[in-house]
């Protein structure tokens, strides 16, 4: 991460590829040999080729998932977030595709509450690679990359259906 010109307010490295799926441009970022982040980009915005290799290869990979919902991410990334957040992706991260959760059901898994789950959910840097998609409310979709309408929850059905979720 670099700063601005004043030297201490961190700005996000350029994407080393913009991805065009189906549902959103995905923008694709890594440091070093580590993927950081994946973000759902409006439809329509430039697309970027890969920079680097590993930007190909995230890439690709998410090709195949496109091509085959139950294909099984290997990308380096670290879980950087607080305690709290690398249990609940931890949690995430085991929850095969096709299948979903509840907030409360990973709450429970965790002793806590439903709400914090949720915000762990919305911090997540590497929606897809951890698929928070796959968390729903006890009474629906509940929300999701801090929305709870709009182009948010269109790419969460998108990704539910693709999957054969019966959400």
């Amino acid at each position: 991460m670099s700063t601005d010109n004043f030297g201490d307010v961190p700005m996000l490295e350029p994407y080393q590829a913009k991805y065009p799926a189906p549902f959103a441009v995905l923008g694709i970022r890594a440091v070093g040999e580590r993927l950081t982040d994946i973000e759902y980009l409006p439809k329509g915005v430039a697309t970027l080729p890969p920079l680097n290799e590993l930007a190909e290869r995230v890439c690709r990979q998410i090709e195949r998932y496109l091509d085959d919902p139950e294909y099984e991410f290997d990308l380096p990334f670290e879980y950087h977030g607080t305690p709290f957040q690398c249990q609940v992706w931890r949690q995430i991260s085991g929850i095969p595709a096709g299948r979903t959760l509840s907030y409360k059901d990973i709450a429970r898994r965790l002793r806590t509450a439903p709400r914090p789950v949720g915000g762990a959910c919305g911090a997540n840097r590497i929606p897809i690679v951890i698929p928070c998609h796959r968390v729903v409310s006890t009474h629906g979709l509940g929300g999701f990359m801090k929305a709870k309408d709009g182009f948010p929850l269109d790419i969460k059905r998108w990704l539910l259906k693709h999957e054969g979720a019966n959400r």
